[in-house]
């Protein structure tokens, strides 16, 4: 049997994007947007705890360049919640954090937020935001 996490964090990655084709791998200082977005979420909780889900084997491909462990998902994924839903049927957790893959700025105590108030619900079946 698979190991269950209590949570994990997914990043949701795609090329195919409508309004800004290819922004995972935009550069940030020489980094890709991609980079910096995990980086972020790995100064909240464990990199062992983080992933990014894409359809696209060059973000896997600079996934693997920087460490970052990544998952392949279906390429009819429509949106962010359509890649979250086909990685859950491939990495069990309790619960699926999802950090958008355009949020290079996010703050880690931000994420620990969330995390810390979503291992609070009673209703595991709850959606909710964080959002300022």
């Amino acid at each position: 049997m698979k190991k269950k996490f209590d949570f994990v964090i997914v990043i949701p990655a795609r090329l195919k994007s409508s309004r800004f084709p290819g922004k995972p791998l935009a550069k940030i200082c020489e980094k890709p947007m991609i980079y910096h977005v995990w980086k972020r979420c790995i100064d909240a909780v464990n990199k062992k705890l983080v992933f990014v889900a894409t359809d696209n084997m060059k973000i896997i491909n600079v996934c693997k360049k920087f460490g970052i462990q990544s998952i392949m998902t279906s390429a009819k994924c429509k949106t962010g919640t359509d890649r979250m839903y086909d990685f859950s049927k491939k990495i069990n957790s309790k619960i699926y954090i999802n950090i958008q893959g355009d949020e290079p700025l996010i703050n880690p105590n931000d994420i620990k937020k969330v995390i810390k108030h979503s291992l609070k619900l009673k209703n595991k079946n709850s959606i909710f935001n964080g959002m300022c």
